[in-house]
């Protein structure tokens, strides 16, 4: 049928009318669903938020947590881990219809656009949850119209590529809640010190509404706002209807309980050491934080006992003795003292005074064959360094004459260590031990340091020696100390010497009643189980440390001032030695201390104190010991010419001439001197040197014109000359020196031994 003419024209427009239409749903629809494509998704969105890192115990327990670059702090969480209470309140806050859009809310931008137009000015936001996702996860940039346009359109492809619950897990993960904390997990901790699901409804309503302004809203500021806040949220909660309008008022009831955490945790120091995580959220620790907790509560209160002593930091190791694991570590007593309490005291070099000398001990026993029982001589001798002469003193400047190696190293005596070394050939095998256990401060060449390296006259780590004494306690098996399990697989360990040496060590430093002339009973160092133990004090009082093991566990102790002030008569046993006592026991609260087995190539000997000869066992005789050796190496048994006639005095060859007629002889009762020695030690001139020069100043008031010789056998060598004049004194005669070219000689009366030296002699 026909057309009308008439109807041609409204044909025309309807079907102008339906393209136009289609047309427009064509558009609505590349733009709602085509568009978003061509719109990147920004980058940060793509990537999980980076977690803060966390050291954690050997248990996975958390020991702190740092801050990003940012300096602000977040633990992502799964959805499942945040309670339906706060994301219920955070939909009511933000985004009530999150569920029912596809990223953009139209009702809320109509909304939004009317009141803006009605009241020039913007009233209410229209942004979805998933627009503020989009936002917070881009670079900043200017904020302006194109902006807003560019995130609708990213926030609709993510809603098309991701499920509501991956967009509301990223988007609480990246919330900033003040205070630099990111996300709900850190938010309960910094507010409440709990975790998410042990939120109330009024606190997750609180945090709920804190994104919206974080620094006007921050609850420790401003707590009213915040509470009325709260509120807020939980009135449009009551709106949505799906929440017991009970749960509601008991919420709108709830005062603020807040617990704002404050950031002092267990080793502080950790934080130093994040350049080792290699980015990981979660770094593994040996630490044992219940044992690290209780060890800085130790340090803390006994440093706080000597504060008068001028005694104020003091650091701690602990190192589980199988493993090589750091168990405990205490930097400082104090991290917050201005006064250097944030420096590392485990890893600063400090002198650590006699704490050296059991390793030159354990030298002399591998290589000169000496057993506990060997006699050394605890008598005055000079010893010649690149400076002159140096004669050292004992601590307490007494000298004991002949006593064994056990008494030696039990007492810390000075000059028998200082003998020992020097019979080793001088510092180097000490050093080269020292080196290989792994202090690494001693420098390249022993020199420098002289025989007083076995006094403590190199700076040391305490972390290092404290390794060095579980290499002891290893018996002689090294490992190094761990720390960060992953970034330190275990190792395989290495015997640095043998187990017997180790055991004879370990043995003297467990002797009670071998320390106890030094070391009076009942102090710091006895505890009721065996443990091997020594102390360490340098010069001045600046440092003392005290050493032990048993075979679980090695405890290292310094004590002292960060700055080098003296303490006030503060020695190794009083400052260190009662953090070392507390600190073992602590440890063998919850484990059974042991000791080692002893090798089977040790038997029990009893020997002569005064001589080290193999005795009888007789209860009445009060010089006997009780000790070990080797079964292949026993001392030599006594006989009557080791006595005089008879028999209760031990006689002593010409070395100990000196010190025998000296009033620090203490010991006429028991020794004399043997008139006929059998074995004679060999006469050696220590000062002057042979071709010396000597330089005459007369304005010294004095005279410069004195010269006392010095040898190894002191009060017994005969000195001549024939053209200088000498007057006899003890322990050696004065020479007076003139102009010229002169000839000294030395004579050993007991075997005839000459020796000759040249001198010359110039006026100044």
């Amino acid at each position: 049928m026909a057309v009308s003419g008439r109807l041609k024209p409204w044909l025309s427009d309807k079907r102008r009318l339906a393209r136009h239409f289609l047309a427009v749903i064509l558009l609505g629809v590349g733009v709602w669903f085509v568009l978003p494509f061509a719109i990147p998704l920004p980058p940060g969105l793509l990537a999980n938020p980076d977690a803060s890192p966390v050291f954690t115990d050997r248990h996975g327990t958390p020991i702190s947590h740092l801050p990003l670059p940012d300096s602000s702090r977040s633990t992502p969480i799964t959805l499942d881990e945040i309670p339906a209470d706060l994301i219920a309140c955070t939909l009511a806050a933000e985004d009530k219809r999150f569920h029912g859009h596809g990223g953009i809310d139209l009702l809320a931008t109509a909304r939004a656009a009317r009141d803006f137009l009605s009241q020039r000015r913007i009233v209410s936001g229209a942004s979805t949850i998933t627009q503020q996702l989009i936002k917070i996860s881009s670079p900043p940039v200017n904020r302006g119209p194109l902006t807003k346009v560019r995130e609708a359109l990213a926030a609709r492809r993510l809603e098309m590529t991701w499920s509501k619950r991956q967009i509301l897990a990223a988007y609480l993960n990246r919330l900033d809640y003040g205070n630099l904390r990111i996300g709900p997990a850190e938010a309960a901790r910094f507010y409440y010190q709990k975790p998410p699901a042990d939120l109330s409804l009024a606190e997750c309503a609180l945090l709920a509404g804190l994104p919206q302004a974080p620094s006007r809203l921050n609850p420790l500021r401003h707590p009213q706002r915040a509470t009325a806040r709260r509120n807020i949220v939980l009135k449009r909660l009551a709106t949505i209807g799906k929440t017991d309008p009970a749960r509601i008022a008991t919420g709108l009831a709830e005062p603020i309980h807040l617990r704002p955490l404050r950031e002092s945790h267990p080793a502080p120091w950790l934080a130093s050491q994040a350049q080792i995580s290699n980015r990981r959220s979660q770094i593994p620790t040996t630490l044992d934080l219940p044992i690290q907790r209780d060890i800085e509560a130790i340090v803390r209160e006994e440093t706080s006992k000597l504060k008068a002593a001028n005694l104020r930091h003091a650091a701690a190791v602990v190192i589980h003795n199988p493993t090589g694991e750091i168990l405990a570590l205490v930097s400082s007593a104090d991290w917050d003292d201005p006064r250097g309490g944030q420096i590392n005291g485990v890893l600063a070099p400090r002198s650590p005074g006699s704490a050296l000398k059991p390793f030159t001990y354990l030298l002399a026993i591998e290589r000169k064959h000496r057993g506990p029982a060997s006699i050394l001589a605890d008598i005055p001798s000079p010893f010649r360094t690149p400076q002159g002469l140096n004669l050292p003193e004992n601590y307490d400047r007494a000298y004991r004459g002949p006593v064994t190696l056990r008494t030696a190293l039990a007492c810390s005596l000075n000059l028998p260590a200082l003998r020992e070394l020097n019979a080793l050939g001088g510092p180097a095998p000490l050093h080269e031990l020292l080196t290989t256990l792994g202090l690494g401060t001693l420098g390249p060449d022993p020199a420098p340091h002289g025989l007083g390296l076995t006094l403590g006259n190199a700076p040391v780590r305490l972390l290092e020696l404290t390794n060095a004494y579980a290499t002891l306690a290893r018996l002689g098996h090294h490992l190094p100390p761990r720390l960060f399990p992953l970034d330190t697989p275990p190792v395989a360990s290495r015997l640095l010497f043998s187990e017997t040496q180790a055991f004879l060590i370990a043995d003297i430093l467990s002797d009670q009643s071998a320390r106890a002339p030094a070391f009076p009973p009942g102090g710091p160092l006895d505890l009721p189980f065996r443990s091997a133990v020594k102390t360490g004090t340098s010069s001045d009082f600046r440092d003392n440390w005290c050493l032990g093991f048993t075979p679980e566990f090695t405890v290292g102790v310094w004590a002292g001032n960060f700055e080098n002030q003296p303490m006030k008569g503060i020695s190794g046993i009083d400052g260190a030695g009662p953090i070392f006592n507390r600190t073992l026991r602590r440890l063998h609260r919850d484990h059974s201390p042991t000791w080692f087995k002893r090798p089977p190539e040790l038997v029990e000997i009893t020997i002569d104190s005064r001589n080290g000869k193999l005795i009888s066992a007789d209860p009445h005789n009060p010089h006997a010991r009780r000790d070990l050796a080797p079964a292949d190496r026993l001392p030599p048994r006594a006989s009557a010419a080791d006595y005089d006639p008879s028999g209760n005095i031990a006689l002593l060859d010409p070395t100990y001439a000196a010190w025998f007629e000296s009033p620090q002889n203490l010991r006429r009762g028991e020794l004399a001197l043997d008139p006929a020695p059998p074995h004679l030690v060999a006469l050696k001139i220590l000062s002057p040197q042979d071709g010396a020069l000597f330089l005459l100043d007369p304005e010294i008031p004095s005279g410069s014109g004195k010269l006392r010789p010095v040898t190894n056998l002191p009060g017994t060598v005969r000195w001549s000359s024939p053209s200088l004049r000498i007057d006899p004194a003890a322990p050696e005669p004065i020479i007076h020196l003139s102009p010229g070219t002169h000839t000294l000689t030395a004579t050993d009366p007991r075997t005839g031994d000459v020796q000759r030296l040249t001198l010359h002699v110039k006026p100044l």
